[in-house]
């Protein structure tokens, strides 16, 4: 249930309603908008019965979320959910690029890359320290060492990080080093894993499972917002279906859907999305028509020699082309890339 406060109500009559339903065993969520203050109502609301809560006093409106997922829904925040990761500002105006390698190799790998990506207009350095591989054989990631050299380059070329977190036990390493929590497609239903996530103090990157619909892909976010975790990030990162031409098929569409069904941002994974190097910048230049509030791509300074997903990597001068392409899709649809 969304309960909407008449505007210039006193606090100490939206604390009574709030600890009124509080006492009734209910998770209340507090939206603060431009005029209003909404109230989400977290649990079993049938029991409520709406005309009282239409009664009390400070409240405006009342009415029940008819989505399965509640406090991801433009129902409960009709406003775009922005937050600055350090004086990146996400959601916002701007389309937001991440770039760097699938893997980090080594910290001369990372810091070439760092300084690359970060001229041709890069705001967060991407990369993993550790892998989730489908064979057991294939690298498995550099681990702690390679959050350190990521945090060390990030932090000379003025990039904020993202990097993933495979399980639970890693999560406040992770943290330490880490300004954005990335969640692989692998876990977007661990929901032990991401339900830990909503007690993080850091913004997380919910990648869409292989073959998830986007009513889960919701879901999966409302574990973590429901948590407390308010920053979430949608990626779209392509889904298996029966085509076997490239690595997965890239769901542009699911950036309008996310969009009007959700207020949280969505980034689009081009990289992933296809698999192969000549598809990602057309995709790329799609997901920015489409509107979609940021990129991560994969970019490496050797990618005939990377030890993970160099085929779908770009060269460091294929990554400069695309950012100026993208600058102008942006701007003719109203948005900006740096």
């Amino acid at each position: 249930m969304v309960i909407i406060i008449e505007k210039d109500t006193k606090e100490k009559v939206i604390e009574s309603i709030i600890k009124k339903l509080d006492q009734e065993g209910f998770d209340i969520h507090r939206s603060t908008g431009i005029d209003h203050t909404i109230l989400g109502v977290i649990g079993n609301t049938n029991k409520l019965d709406i005309r009282d809560i239409k009664l009390m006093e400070g409240v405006g409106e009342a009415y029940r979320i008819t989505a399965p997922y509640k406090l991801v829904s433009r129902e409960f925040k009709s406003q775009n959910t922005t937050f600055k990761v350090r004086d990146v500002e996400i959601g916002g105006d701007e389309t937001v690029i991440m770039a760097g390698p699938c893997s980090i190799e080594s910290k001369e790998q990372i810091m070439t890359i760092a300084e690359s990506v970060a001229k041709a207009g890069a705001k967060i350095l991407r990369g993993g320290a550790f892998k989730p591989r489908s064979s057991p054989y294939s690298f498995q990631g550099l681990g702690e060492k390679g959050l350190e050299y990521m945090r060390e380059a990030a932090d000379k070329y003025n990039l904020a990080m993202i990097t993933e977190v495979m399980d639970k036990d890693q999560i406040e390493l992770v943290e330490s080093y880490t300004d954005i929590i990335q969640v692989g497609a692998r876990n977007m239903q661990n929901f032990s894993f991401i339900r830990a996530l909503g007690k993080s103090s850091k913004p997380v990157f919910l990648k869409r499972g292989i073959a998830a619909t986007i009513e889960e892909w919701l879901m999966s976010a409302e574990y973590i917002l429901s948590g407390g975790n308010k920053n979430v990030i949608f990626c779209e990162r392509g889904i298996r279906t029966f085509e076997t031409y490239t690595r997965n098929t890239m769901d542009i569409s699911a950036i309008p859907i996310i969009q009007k069904l959700s207020h949280l941002p969505i980034f689009a994974d081009p990289s992933h999305g296809t698999g192969l190097r000549n598809k990602v910048i057309p995709m790329a230049r799609a997901a920015v028509a489409a509107g979609a509030n940021g990129l991560m791509i994969e970019v490496h300074n050797d990618p005939d020699k990377a030890l993970s997903d160099g085929a779908q990597s770009l060269y460091l001068e294929q990554f400069a082309d695309l950012m100026k392409q993208i600058r102008i899709i942006a701007d003719v649809i109203g948005r900006k890339v740096a």
